[in-house]
């Protein structure tokens, strides 16, 4: 096999069928762990040369820093919601004296850049903000010894990846809750897309908040849709024909399309429904009435990544590598007492 070819997807396993030892093995020595035997630690090692993947940081000591630029991916418009996480990303990393090259926009959705950035020596380590990739690719990526930090992943990580996100299901308790507190029992959800992982969550933490007055959650009140306010008028429409009180949105702008939806049915927000969102963004206080919703700390999870991508750059040990930082419920005028 030509290593040109290996380096595009070699992995753990791979490294393990090269050498004859166990995947566990592979993985304590690129993890720099004890119990491996010399002879065999020098022939993981070697093989993780030559299959192309890099080299891991050398016992003993303290580690040479990473240096290169910090390579930001945020393959979306920078709207109010990423651009505050970007925003935030590159001004601490200002601070840090770090450059920053920047992969943004809707086209960039397709560029197939992960396995090229260990390749390229001006980068040191990445931040990638709801990347599109699958999970393998972020593995291969993480096997290949590339520092980097993913905000908001959209699928779950191994727990060797670091990662920084928003406490989406307490988040969603939160606003259910506050909803059945109002006497809503009927109420219908606006949901992200199935294989989100922050739509998952939120779905739970609605039926926890449900379960705690003793609802069960009703599929006939639940749709899944792409997290824009178009998806979220069309959602509402066929919502509203079963007759909910209440709609929670995966986020706001879906919760937008939702208010105006019930606008053109001639209902009174909040007399005859009410209307709660996610995200905390400029638009939910420009809607009339302003809108409930949930407050993600987008810049401080821009901060946050970039605490721990330098910490892996100066090659120090991290004791947590997902984190997940609270969330806020604003009440505002959207969400009344159920008729």
């Amino acid at each position: 096999m030509k290593q040109g070819d290996v380096t595009k997807r070699a992995t753990v396993r791979d490294v393990a069928a090269a050498t004859g030892v166990s995947i566990a093995t592979v993985s304590r020595v690129l993890n720099q762990q004890g119990s491996v035997a010399p002879e065999t630690r020098r022939l993981v090692e070697q093989a993780v040369q030559e299959l192309g993947l890099r080299a891991p940081a050398p016992r003993g000591g303290t580690a040479k820093p990473v240096d290169g630029a910090v390579y930001v991916r945020c393959p979306y418009l920078l709207t109010d919601y990423f651009g505050l996480i970007v925003s935030s990303i590159a001004e601490t990393l200002n601070r840090h004296g770090r450059q920053v090259i920047l992969n943004a926009g809707e086209a960039a959705a397709h560029d197939q850049v992960l396995s090229r950035l260990p390749a390229q020596r001006e980068i040191g380590g990445a931040i990638l903000i709801l990347p599109p990739e699958p999970a393998e690719e972020l593995v291969r990526l993480s096997a290949r010894r590339f520092p980097f930090v993913v905000v908001d992943p959209r699928t779950t990580l191994p727990r060797d990846i670091a990662s920084v996100s928003a406490a989406h299901h307490s988040g969603a308790r939160q606003v259910t809750a506050h909803l059945t507190s109002l006497g809503h029992t009927r109420i219908g959800v606006i949901a992200g897309p199935r294989e989100w992982l922050a739509a998952d969550a939120r779905l739970s933490g609605h039926a926890a908040a449900l379960a705690d007055v003793g609802i069960l959650p009703d599929p006939a009140l639940v749709r899944h849709v792409e997290p824009t306010s178009q998806h979220g008028y069309r959602a509402a429409v066929e919502l509203l024909d079963q007759r909910p009180t209440a709609l929670v949105a995966f986020n706001d702008k879906t919760a937008i399309g939702a208010l105006q939806a019930a606008a053109d049915r001639g209902l009174d927000i909040p007399g005859d429904l009410s209307i709660a969102g996610f995200d905390d963004i400029d638009l939910s206080r420009a809607t009339t009435p302003q809108l409930t919703t949930v407050r993600q700390p987008l810049e401080e999870m821009g901060r946050m990544a970039v605490s721990l991508l330098i910490r892996l750059l100066e090659r120090q040990q991290l004791e947590a590598l997902h984190i997940e930082l609270a969330t806020e419920l604003i009440t505002r005028a959207s969400t009344g007492p159920a008729n």
